[in-house]
């Protein structure tokens, strides 16, 4: 019996980027660098996109995020699929005004009547010593911007659904890509891709003692801290958010209501996270189910560090999580 294909979310990213080229000449892609004659991006992610479908639907940009984001934004407003690649997130700090004050605003300002049909990808992660510029995980300020959708994925199969969602979604999507993670294989999508929808999280282990709300790369962190704990009799059940906003309310809180015990984890800083959103819906919703407090997990308050021992201590790991879990448990 042959063996599923391994492949990476590299891949796969471009693989969804093809097809959705193919199946709408609306979308289009722009980005420093993005075209071949420039390799296809820094990381190859649209690599052959502008030989087979030309340079006027495949564009390499001047370095210059405002203009990316600006043209984007232009584009979708007249009917286009704009898809804008920044090539990390913390340069999303250059083009805030476009994405926060026009982006996500103008179906709220023209009373429904104008779509916003963007797809912002964005890459990012912690363990290349790439220092404090270059490895922010900062989904909390597009989270706390109405009008935004936010989606990541924690393995190769779904990053090429959920981005084909995201790239026919009619309103802004910020997309998550992690660097460290580019080149991880995973199973291969079953091709033609079909779409993940968005707002719905998958339970990627099936557990009764607690569960681990997570996304990202900390997916594949509590699923090896679930993994060592079993060998305890603790079984952890875990959930992959997949889309932060809007986040599976209901998987959420079902899932909890089961096993009476969370932990909710992220590569971002703890402070004002992600998680801390998720914590108090589920304490408000379900306090009398509770067993113990939702414990959350996080980076510190910290710029990320160019060292890389304390690179590695500023990641959460397996051990901290494994720690929170344990916490809930007592």
């Amino acid at each position: 019996m042959s063996q599923p294909k391994k492949v990476t979310p590299l891949e796969t990213i471009n693989a969804a980027l093809h097809q959705a080229m193919e199946a709408d000449s609306s979308v289009i892609l722009f980005g420093e660098d993005v075209a071949d004659p420039e390799e296809g991006g820094v990381n190859g992610a649209s690599r052959g996109l502008s030989t087979k479908f030309g340079d006027s639907r495949v564009r390499s940009t001047p370095i210059s995020e405002q203009a990316i984001i600006g043209a984007a934004v232009g584009s979708a407003m007249v009917g286009m699929r704009p898809i804008a690649e920044i090539m990390l997130m913390n340069f999303t700090t250059v083009a805030m005004d476009m994405i926060i004050n026009h982006a996500a605003k103008l179906r709220f300002m023209s009373g429904g009547q104008t779509a916003m049909p963007l797809t912002i990808r964005v890459t990012t992660g912690a363990g290349f010593s790439t220092a404090g510029q270059h490895s922010d995980y900062l989904e909390a300020w597009f989270a706390h911007t109405p009008g935004l959708k936010v989606v990541t994925y924690s393995n190769a199969a779904d990053a090429a659904g959920l981005l084909l969602s995201s790239i026919f979604d009619d309103d802004p999507v910020i997309f998550i890509e992690n660097l460290p993670g580019y080149w991880v294989k995973g199973d291969a999508p079953v091709m033609p891709i079909e779409p993940i929808p968005l707002g719905k999280a998958a339970i990627v282990r099936e557990g009764s003692d607690v569960t681990v709300v997570t996304y990202g790369p900390q997916v594949a962190v509590a699923m090896n801290a679930a993994e060592k704990l079993s060998k305890d009799g603790i079984d952890v059940e875990v959930l992959d958010l997949r889309t932060i906003v809007p986040w599976d309310r209901d998987a959420v809180l079902s899932s909890v209501a089961k096993t009476g015990r969370a932990v909710v984890t992220h590569e971002a800083v703890k402070a004002f996270g992600v998680g801390a959103e998720i914590s108090s819906v589920i304490h408000e919703e379900l306090f009398s189910q509770l067993k113990a407090p939702v414990q959350r997990v996080g980076a510190p308050s910290s710029t990320v560090p160019y060292s890389k021992p304390l690179e590695m201590a500023f990641i959460p790991s397996v051990e901290k999580v494994e720690a929170a879990i344990r916490k809930a448990l007592a």
